[in-house]
């Protein structure tokens, strides 16, 4: 992007880098020049003929950009989830009510939809997870989810009435912007689903939803991913109600639930002691396996690349029933199994899941919602998370995960906010 401001232009892959200076940037599109000349920018096609591009006003505080008196930008962002997620529920809900007029997504347009296609890469693919089984079970449409990787290179039928989600937080991701050509391309309605207002995916899709994360410094994502799946539960709820799934009662329940959730946040934020403390008993570990059920198992992937990409410790994640499939073979003595048992009605199975690894050398962390005190009988360290409706309870669960990965991190004294090899916005394939 391009700021400019009176007597001088700059020129930044990231507004962050420019904030102390201006707050009017471009956006330039490809195959498109620009001319940057001291307060001045001309913006030129190939052809060589000027053309218009808008000026975009930037709103973000420059102190976001800074730490704040955190150590890390990733501990500061991991405690500003509950604003991030508090403001991106405000946005989409009016009145008491779910509303995504602001995403161009009427209520007929909602009610057309017969399936859709959900597509993004790493935190932002394990959002989508998440929400499959939230807007299956809330609104009854059938949702696949797909790595933007793969979806660009397969032969996917697509209909006007299958709706194509794009989900990244620069909007700048290369193969989902890429998926999302192809979708659009295949005759697919498509919405996207960003952090950066102007960014490539939000011009292109025919809908955008903007999270309110604000500037995300940390490579590894906490408050984006929140405020990714605060927005397709939001999403989950209006579909279910538009499409007779629930009623007006029931929808009611879980808007309030929804909006409890920033404060759910808070008090796991209060509790972080115990995993700073449980994280210096783990720091030697070589492999941890995150294992669940259902929702619990969406849970686990994201909170299993929390861990493996900051303090580089091997960690997978397992749908808590394929154990037995093969994977069980590579528990031994101490290896960390962490089992997250939120679901109620998938709780006794993913605990019996556990234990079979404790039979055979595995030391034992439950990841549980208050009142499952019964956990403690089993396992080795049990954290506990406020209780919320079950579809929305990734929000809260995976905090404790987030902190269980930094400290982590923090205590093998490696670069938290800059993990070797990778990059905050993946822009090549």
């Amino acid at each position: 992007m391009i700021g400019t401001t009176e007597g001088s232009s700059f020129l930044a892959s990231d507004v962050p880098a420019i904030l102390k200076f201006t707050r009017q940037v471009y956006y330039i599109d490809n195959l498109q020049v620009g001319r940057i000349r001291p307060g001045e920018v001309l913006f030129y096609d190939l052809n060589g003929d000027e053309v218009q591009l808008p000026l975009t006003e930037i709103t973000w505080d420059t102190a976001a950009a800074e730490k704040d008196g955190y150590e890390h930008f990733m501990l500061k962002e991991i405690h500003e989830q509950p604003r991030a997620v508090r403001d991106t529920l405000n946005s989409l809900i009016r009145d008491g009510a779910v509303d995504l007029s602001g995403a161009g997504l009427t209520d007929d347009i909602l009610r057309s939809i017969r399936r859709i296609d959900m597509v993004a890469c790493g935190s932002a693919w394990h959002v989508s997870v998440a929400a499959q089984y939230v807007i299956e079970d809330l609104a009854g449409l059938p949702v696949r989810v797909e790595l933007a990787s793969e979806y660009r290179y397969r032969r996917i039928p697509s209909s006007p009435d299958t709706l194509v989600i794009v989900i990244s937080q620069s909007g700048e991701t290369a193969d989902s912007l890429a998926a999302l050509r192809v979708a659009k391309e295949r005759g697919a309605l498509t919405l996207a689903v960003v952090n950066v207002i102007g960014s490539t995916i939000a011009r292109e899709a025919d809908h955008t939803l903007y999270t309110l994360a604000g500037p995300e410094i940390a490579v590894a994502t906490t408050k984006a991913y929140s405020a990714q799946l605060i927005a397709m539960d939001a999403l989950a709820v209006r579909l279910a109600l538009v499409r007779g799934a629930i009623t007006e009662e029931k929808c009611a329940e879980l808007i309030t639930a929804l909006q409890a959730i920033p404060d759910q946040i808070s008090r796991v934020l209060e509790e972080k002691q115990r995993l700073q403390w449980f994280s210096s008993k783990i720091v030697n570990t070589h492999d941890i396996f995150f294992i669940g059920r259902g929702l619990d198992y969406a849970i686990s992937l994201e909170g299993s690349l929390k861990m493996k990409e900051i303090s580089y410790i091997h960690s997978e994640a397992y749908a808590a029933g394929e154990l037995k499939h093969g994977t069980i073979s590579l528990i031994e003595h101490n290896t960390l199994v962490i089992g997250v048992l939120t679901q109620g009605s998938l709780f006794e199975k993913t605990l019996s899941n556990m234990l079979e690894c404790k039979s055979r050398g595995a030391y034992l962390m439950g990841l549980t919602t208050n009142g499952n005190f019964s956990v403690e009988d089993s396992v080795n360290f049990t954290v506990y998370v406020p209780k919320t409706d079950e579809h929305f309870i990734a929000s809260v669960a995976i905090v404790p995960l987030q902190l269980l990965g930094y400290y982590t991190s923090v205590n093998r004294g490696l670069d938290v906010d800059k993990p070797r090899n990778l990059a905050k916005s993946v822009t090549v394939e």
